[in-house]
């Protein structure tokens, strides 16, 4: 399922900027567009894992939600690449009911790929408690991601336009996102086969509920109900859980924010940076000409350099918990970040494509630690609380 995630939101990120500039975003509000799914994600990221720890379906309290999400993403992959088809139904608006059809599905999709994330990282916690354990399980997390932004960026690097499947489809992008719609499901099926979570969830937020006890009791088993339910009463107590939260574990989500912050942003403008300032490319050009073929060929190569990068955090994904042991969390940490930073500074001087494509294959160690570290020192945390608690009692 994570895999699964990672290959739609890479080939999102890769495609959608092109897209965006296409249609005639112009590029001051293309930011604003691809702030609309995190934005949303950061209202709905603490109301689903509250809700999921709430819930008591036959499923489990994660895979509902897991589920409800991966509808809201194989929505999104119909519109993105027929928005234009949707927009001709309407007899006004023209272009900008294209534009909004596609902001839409774009949206969408981020929302719902970032959000799905919560649940599944949720029930890695619930199935594995121990150091070894926790430990490798995100790694695997970790490496799967890698694995499913290799096949996205590689996915996006090819040049579909004159193969049998676009021919046939309509155009490059109708065959590219009606493939990740079938992997994307795919990995729904192998994710309904998944074990049960434990039952020992924290249920941190029912008892402060302001729901009638009766009501709350015959929602549990909805988890859209259940997260409903939440909305209203919910926001305060994780208002009053944040200003709780220990000095520690601020610096790490602090830490946390930061980088994300960073390598985010050099994913979602890496592919439309070599388009426009290596390739010399125009996205709004006609198709066909000059400056559309280069900014084509551009988009490619920051593919092609993405799936470097996703290379590079799967081999580091198999030997991060192995570099941890060694030299310690915090070394491995830093070294990661100073070796992005370092990067990205390259990137910002060079001209030469071999160079920034070397470059961009070197963020892969920040990415793959970032997947990795933070959650296993989350799950540490936890249990050596647990262990102090008991050693108290």
């Amino acid at each position: 399922m994570t895999c699964g995630l990672e290959i739609c939101v890479a080939a999102g990120i890769t495609y959608v900027p092109p897209l965006l500039l296409e249609a005639g975003v112009e590029e001051q509000y293309m930011t604003m567009v691809l702030g609309i799914g995190p934005v949303l994600g950061l209202i709905l990221v603490p109301l689903i894992g509250s809700a999921s720890d709430d819930c008591q379906s036959n499923y489990g309290g994660r895979r509902p939600f897991i589920w409800i999400l991966s509808l809201g993403v194989l929505l999104s992959l119909f519109i993105i690449p027929h928005a234009d088809s949707f927009a001709s139904y309407f007899s006004y608006g023209g272009n900008h009911v294209h534009i909004f059809f596609l902001i839409f599905g774009v949206g969408l999709l981020d929302c719902c790929v970032q959000v799905c994330f919560t649940p599944l990282e949720a029930l890695l916690s619930d199935l594995y408690h121990d150091d070894e354990g926790c430990g490798q399980a995100f790694a695997m997390f970790s490496f799967m991601i890698s694995i499913g932004g290799c096949i996205g960026y590689l996915l996006t690097s090819v040049n579909w336009n004159y193969t049998y499947m676009s021919l046939y489809l309509g155009g490059p992008d109708e065959c590219l996102f009606l493939l990740l719609m079938l992997i994307f499901i795919v990995s729904v099926l192998v994710t309904m086969k998944t074990v049960e979570e434990h039952s020992h969830r924290p249920k941190s937020f029912s008892r402060g509920c302001c729901l009638p006890k009766w009501k709350l009791r015959s929602w549990k088993c909805n988890p859209v109900l259940c997260l409903l339910s939440l909305c209203w009463s919910v926001t305060p107590r994780i208002y009053h859980s944040y200003c709780r939260i220990p000095a520690v574990m601020k610096q790490l989500c602090a830490a946390q924010l930061c980088s994300w912050m960073a390598v985010m942003s050099f994913m979602l403008f890496y592919t439309d940076f070599v388009g426009e300032g290596l390739y010399k490319g125009i996205p709004s050009a006609a198709p066909g000409t000059e400056s559309r073929i280069r900014y084509d060929e551009g988009i490619r190569m920051g593919s092609l350099g993405l799936f470097l990068q996703c290379a590079t955090a799967t081999f580091f994904s198999m030997i991060i918990n192995k570099l941890a042991k060694q030299f310690g969390s915090r070394q491995v940490y830093l070294s990661s970040m100073i070796t992005f930073t370092s990067s990205a500074l390259v990137i910002c001087l060079s001209q030469n494509i071999v160079i920034v494509t070397i470059m961009s294959s070197l963020t892969g160690f920040a990415y793959a630690t970032l997947q990795t570290l933070p959650y296993t020192l989350i799950c540490l945390y936890h249990k050596e609380k647990d262990v102090s608690n008991k050693k108290h009692q």
